[in-house]
């Protein structure tokens, strides 16, 4: 054989052999692949684990129909202690709507509506039940009632968040004839509100619209770290509508909210503290920025828009002992507005032999800009409800009123540009305020059409300029009892039948520069009371005014110098 021969004779054993061998090796790499499939199955079964707290809990898995006349509270209730015990996740409400009653929410859980989806509160009030374990008291904080749609109680790490919806039927719960049952059956304090929070933490709600609550639409209750975003309330279908309730809550963010709301747009009481409120739009029936009992303190408010506001945008009324301090209002427009900020402090009892002073210092508001009206709206658009207004509400003013040894201090005023309606008369300039003016100015007007102050010191009034649109026989600032005042580059619109345009009684220690008479006047500063003194005009345009200055009621004429008057 020749040596050609005996290679073409190896290789056709070789390509022989290896044919023979196709089967074994096909063998061989199926193990391999096996091999593979059994390593990547390995980690597969290991992400069950691994995923947990990230995974997605869909209520029609659980048996939710969503068709919006099955009742869905089991399944969801069901979809959420799955999420919970699984250490949290998303439970997803998809696209329809899912009837329910009270559901509580836990730890670490994330409920999201689909943008076509709805929460709807059933209008069967055997639905819904008292939460337990949020306890009442009978104090101004936690009197009104623990009955919720949706709940949390000692949770940490929530979130609601949408673009859906959550709508609570809130005019079941509301009776059309005064002494008989609601449709629903429940009324008074056992309506629910859309979302009650008692001690949680880290809780988040965003993007989100919440629609005709029974009650309070968002109430959280001794809350820590809390973020409230980009929400949407249309509550004007009940009595007691408030938007955002906050009791005794701290770390606050709130923005880019907007609330139509019956009652309250966002009431802070018992010790809340830390809070900021930023880039929302609020319209309601009674206050937006509402204040009572408690430690309020450290509280920023700016860049917000206030349109059809009756009862006064914002209000500070403490219980016997509370506190209020360090607080700003500032870049807010104001339109069609009554009072529109009202602190009157002191006036509550305190209980038997207690002397328990109401204390309110370094409140500031600036750049506030807009009009304050004679004629609120009644009822306020979008409402079913039809609230008749209070007799003071048409010719309010700022109030600062301090009684009874309470403490009210160092308030300013900065860029407050303000047209008021007018109309008030001769007869309640001459008005002798009452001691206390209760809430919402129900006990009459006041005696002055842009700013009432009594027994208070430390008012700072810079570039402040006060209009009226319609005729107004009350002086435009009325200062009772009142000490250590700066007024600097302030105008006001007088009247020539109106007795004066600022009007002192007892006025210790104030400086007035760069005042401006914006319209004819009669007098442009009338001092009374004995124990005025240290009055000071100097610099500004009064030649508007046929008089600078009368002293009357026992004022001496030294108590009042001026300068450089034009």
């Amino acid at each position: 054989m020749t040596q050609y021969e005996e290679q073409n004779t190896r290789i056709s054993r070789r390509a022989w052999l290896g044919s023979m061998a196709l089967p074994a090796a096909g063998a061989a790499i199926a193990s391999a692949l096996m091999e593979r499939v059994e390593a990547k199955t390995a980690p597969a079964e290991q992400s069950a684990s691994t995923s947990l707290g990230a995974r997605v809990y869909d209520v029609r898995a659980y048996g939710a129909k969503g068709d919006g006349r099955a009742l869905d509270t089991a399944a969801l209730q069901k979809a959420i202690d799955a999420c919970a015990a699984d250490q949290g996740g998303t439970v997803l409400v998809p696209a329809g709507t899912f009837v329910i009653g009270s559901v509580e929410l836990k730890s670490n859980v994330t409920l999201r509506i689909a943008a076509s989806g709805k929460l709807l509160g059933s209008g069967d009030g055997h639905q819904y039940h008292a939460v337990e374990a949020i306890p009442l008291r009978g104090d101004t904080t936690l009197e009104d009632g623990n009955w919720a749609l949706l709940y949390a109680v000692n949770a940490h790490n929530i979130t609601i968040e949408g673009p859906g919806t959550i709508d609570g039927q809130g005019a079941q719960f509301h009776s059309p004839v005064r002494g008989t049952p609601p449709p629903s059956g429940l009324g008074g304090n056992r309506r629910p509100y859309h979302f009650l929070a008692y001690r949680c933490e880290n809780l988040r709600i965003r993007n989100l619209s919440l629609v005709d609550c029974a009650y309070h639409s968002i109430r959280i209750i001794q809350g820590k770290r809390v973020w409230l975003d980009g929400i949407y309330i249309q509550n004007r279908v009940n009595s007691n509508n408030d938007g955002f309730h906050l009791i005794s809550t701290e770390h606050v963010a709130l923005s880019n909210c907007i609330v139509k709301s019956g009652d309250d747009a966002c009431a802070m009481f018992g010790s809340c503290k830390n809070i900021t409120i930023a880039n929302c739009f609020f319209s309601t029936r009674w206050s937006v920025f509402r204040f009572g009992g408690g430690y309020a303190e450290n509280i920023a408010i700016s860049n917000c828009v206030l349109v059809e506001v009756d009862g006064c945008p914002i209000k500070f009324q403490g219980d016997p002992g509370s506190r209020f301090e360090n607080i700003s209002f500032s870049n807010l427009v104001l339109k069609d507005v009554t009072g529109p900020i009202s602190i009157s402090i002191g006036g509550r009892l305190a209980p038997p032999n207690e002397k328990l002073p109401v204390i309110a210092r370094n409140i500031s508001f600036s750049h506030i800009h807009g009009t304050v009206t004679t004629n609120p709206v009644s009822p306020l658009s979008e409402s079913s409800l039809r609230v008749g207004t209070r007799s003071g509400e048409g010719h309010s003013a700022i109030v600062l009123n301090c009684v009874n040894d309470s403490v009210l201090e160092k308030i300013s005023f900065d860029d407050v540009h303000l047209i008021f309606g007018g109309g008030g008369t001769a007869e309640e300039a001459r008005l002798e305020p009452a001691k206390t003016f209760g809430e919402y100015f129900v006990l009459g007007p006041i005696p002055a059409y842009a700013l009432y102050a009594r027994n208070c010191r430390g008012i700072t009034l810079t570039n402040t300029r006060f209009e009226v649109s319609s005729q107004d026989l009350r002086p435009a600032v009325f200062l009772d009892n009142v000490e250590d005042v700066a007024v600097h580059g302030c105008g006001a619109e007088g009247n020539r039948d109106a007795a004066c345009l600022f009007r002192f009684r007892n006025v210790r220690h104030a400086l007035l520069t760069a005042i401006r008479a914006l319209a004819p006047c009669t007098v442009f500063l009338q001092v009374e009371g004995e124990n005025s003194e240290a009055v000071a005009l100097d610099g500004g345009d009064l030649t508007r005014a046929a008089k600078v200055v009368t002293c009357l009621d026992g004022a001496k004429e030294d108590a009042v110098r001026t300068r450089l008057l034009i």
